[in-house]
């Protein structure tokens, strides 16, 4: 039996920041992200990955309000829903072939994954989850006076929409994950998951937003006990002061340290704040665990300690 790992692939990991973002353009970038996980799970580590969907159901959601005229609008569970299915048949189909080519007979299996959350959490009185495309600050005001939308700068790459972001509280699959994963990877809790609301009757009720995918990957990791949560990013390591001439790049963070830093404002919302959060909350009060952050081309090299910033209790 070897470690259990959940990874949460950033955005990066699944299209281009450059050019156009087709369905063929993704495929091309996910075979390359396969390449990476594929050799984490030839040595020997047991795998589920959970994957971001930002800019996908951003863009899903912007189709289908467009041809409204032509076919109702999907809500946003749906899209949500759709994200996943699309991104995790990408996933399944590049991740098979490279397991095989190292002659690994793993499946590798997709979850239609639902993730309650709690009606009154705040977050849906202040959105700030960053969703579809970039644009100017011209693009974004004129958005806003005509679709009303919520946009945002998103850490000096443009302005995007930002929708409503509630913290996970329980993932509805969760069995269907456990009994998988002794001999599957699993793609779960896509996006985040489906954000539900759950009913005291037991039934469930879509929510119009969508959860970080972060948290949704910390979550998983604590209810399967996974031994590392591993977060990949644009960046190889956390930094302090960064983009400044001070820059700091950090090996390792104790959760102490890295609140310390939290507080002292070093992690831009909506970008590695999520992911220290998430970090932190997973290695707290577990000796023995821990989360790495850092970038998908060192993720292997981060798990043998010679890259990437490791995060611990203490």
């Amino acid at each position: 039996m070897g470690e259990r790992i959940v990874i949460a692939l950033g955005g990066n990991a699944l299209q281009s920041g450059n050019g156009p973002a087709t369905a063929e353009a993704q495929l091309s970038v996910v075979k390359e992200t396969c390449r990476y996980i594929a050799e984490i799970s030839s040595r020997g580590y047991e795998i589920g990955i959970v994957h971001g969907n930002g800019p996908q159901v951003g863009r899903i959601l912007l189709a289908s309000e467009t041809a409204k005229d032509v076919t109702p609008a999907m809500p946003f569970d749906v899209c949500g829903a759709m994200s996943q299915g699309y991104i995790g048949y990408h996933l399944q189909q590049a991740l098979k072939r490279e397991l095989s080519e190292r002659n690994r007979n793993v499946p590798v299996v997709t979850v239609i994954t639902q993730v309650a959350v709690d009606a009154g959490d705040p977050a849906f009185k202040n959105p700030t989850k960053p969703i579809g495309p970039f644009y100017t600050a011209e693009e974004a005001e004129k958005l806003k006076s005509e679709k009303g939308y919520v946009m945002k700068e998103d850490a000096g790459r443009g302005y995007r929409r930002v929708v409503p972001s509630p913290a996970p509280v329980k993932i509805m699959e969760i069995d269907s994950v456990r009994r998988l994963w002794d001999s599957t990877i699993t793609i779960s809790c896509g996006g985040g998951g489906i954000p539900v609301i759950e009913h005291p009757d037991g039934s469930l009720e879509g929510a119009e937003a969508v959860i970080d995918k972060d948290f949704a990957a910390e979550l998983l990791a604590e209810m399967i006990d996974a031994d590392i949560l591993m977060i990949l990013t644009e960046v190889e390591k956390v930094a302090v002061h960064f983009g400044k001439p001070n820059q700091e790049d950090l090996d390792s963070l104790t959760v102490e340290r890295a609140k310390a830093y939290e507080k002292e404002g070093h992690f831009a919302a909506g970008s590695m704040l999520p992911k220290i959060q998430a970090a932190m909350k997973f290695v707290s009060k577990r000796p023995g665990k821990k989360s790495i952050i850092t970038s998908l081309d060192k993720a292997v090299e981060a798990l043998e300690g010679r890259t990437g910033t490791t995060i611990v209790f203490s």
